[in-house]
């Protein structure tokens, strides 16, 4: 996984200490017999990597509470099936805490917790529930919006990856065929793409460092791929000579993302997840102005970023109404906000250069991102079934 730098903006303390919603036991694990109750599972960051509150609960509904003490190389949890990242918790700095919620079927996991000198996974087992009760007590209609959320969320993801299949084709094109400038031209259209949906390629292990790693985030420069190693190539070294090889990898690893989310499916609380850690990489790695360094185009990754996590909202928002008609109102509230402070720094179909954007601006930016983050982080443990 990229590891972000510290970021500019406070978003990370936002997201840490942001509550989930109510109705959860405090205790290690609790409920989830089928009872329909939420339970909480514990952990804790150490210098060696996770300690969980247990390693074993029954199936259902549960919140991850994610507690860093005095753990300073280690500021991440995910729970993790195989490969592919469940859910996770990132940026938790000593003397924070966060959470995600998810309803955990049966099975074989592992908890992931990199950057501590011991064993980074602890395996980690969902028994099947106590009982067969309804795991929620949603009511029929709020179910069936929660459904079509689901489904919707899916349509949206494919057919973004397949638009990002088709504009990275082309930039790959206008890569190899040496072009500095129709290169730089058709740069940004992929990128929209790949920001709407990052969190969802970076579920999938090592294909999001292998398509969106920055410089620092390579071990070996010689083995940095992806998008910004082209853009580097492109808008500072003003040389793409003997990249075909990069451009050509870049295809096949998107490629590879579109035959990966062709069949995935997501639980609402994913979905919700997902919007959050979107907004999270606003904070992370957009304010800053360290995500999009040679090109500057870091306010149309920040557009990118903001209308994927909308559009999770979107379709999460009718089940929402019902169940939490304030806290609906609150986030569209400061989604409107959100786009309202982009706006002055639009230029044509795009945005002024990230680096005319003064030090105050940006410090405008990210208290917008930050009061539109906090309620956003409360909807996963509202909807999670």
């Amino acid at each position: 996984m990229r590891r972000a730098p510290v970021a500019y903006s406070a978003i990370a303390i936002v997201l840490a200490t942001s509550a989930v919603a109510c109705g959860e036991s405090d205790s290690g694990s609790s409920g989830g017999s089928g009872s329909g109750e939420k339970q909480t599972v514990t952990l804790t960051l150490t210098s060696k990597g996770c300690s969980p509150s247990v390693t074993s609960i029954p199936a259902g509904p549960t919140t991850f509470n994610v507690v860093n003490k005095d753990a300073g190389a280690v500021t991440e949890a995910e729970l993790m099936k195989g490969d592919t990242i469940l859910g996770e918790k990132e940026n938790i700095a000593p003397g924070l805490s966060g959470s995600f919620s998810l309803n955990v079927k049966p099975g074989s996991y592992q908890l992931y917790c990199p950057g501590g000198s011991g064993p980074e996974k602890v395996d980690f087992t969902v028994t099947a529930a106590a009982s067969a009760a309804p795991a929620t007590t949603f009511s029929p209609q709020v179910t069936a919006a929660l459904t079509a959320a689901t489904t919707g969320y899916a349509t949206y993801v494919r057919q973004q990856v397949a638009d990002l299949v088709k504009n990275t084709a082309a930039f790959v094109t206008a890569v190899k065929a040496g072009d500095l400038d129709q290169s730089a031209k058709l740069y940004a259209a992929p990128r929209l793409n790949y920001e709407r949906i990052e969190p969802v390629a970076e579920s999938f292990g090592d294909l999001d460092p292998a398509i969106d790693a920055r410089a620092d985030d390579a071990p070996d420069p010689a083995t940095w791929t992806g998008f910004h190693r082209l853009e580097k190539a492109i808008f500072a070294d003003r040389s793409i000579a003997g990249l075909g090889t990069v451009a050509d990898q870049l295809n096949t690893d998107v490629g590879k993302l579109n035959s990966l989310v062709a069949t995935v499916s997501f639980q609402p609380a994913q979905i919700a997840n997902g919007a959050t850690e979107l907004l999270n990489e606003v904070g992370q790695s957009k304010i800053t102005g360290e995500e999009e360094r040679y090109s500057k185009l870091d306010l149309l990754d920040m557009q990118g970023n903001i209308e994927g996590a909308d559009k999770a909202f979107s379709l999460l928002e009718p089940a929402l109404r019902t169940l939490d008609p304030k806290l609906a109102t609150t986030v569209r509230t400061r989604f409107t906000a959100m786009y309202k402070a982009l706006e002055p720094y639009k230029k044509g179909d795009g945005y002024v250069s990230y680096d005319t954007v003064t030090e105050p601006q940006r410090r405008t930016l990210s208290q917008a991102v930050d009061a539109l983050a906090e309620p956003l982080s409360q909807v996963a443990g509202i909807v999670v079934s």
